[in-house]
């Protein structure tokens, strides 16, 4: 899965971007639901998209 498209769910959920430190998106929910997002990359590796879906508590 790309990145961008890892992006784009997260903020039709609600994420809005908080900071962005090289290659790295950080993304808060208005709950308090932070995750980190490496941009742009275009196949995240199944582990870091795990992570993603973790944090997120979302299923991509």
């Amino acid at each position: 899965m790309h990145s961008r498209e890892v992006l784009q769910r997260l903020a039709k959920e609600g994420f809005v971007k908080v900071s962005q430190k090289g290659s790295h998106i950080k993304m808060r929910h208005p709950d308090g639901r932070i995750t980190i997002v490496p941009h742009p990359k275009k196949d995240l590796p199944p582990g870091t998209l795990r992570n993603i879906e973790a944090q997120a508590k979302m299923k991509f």
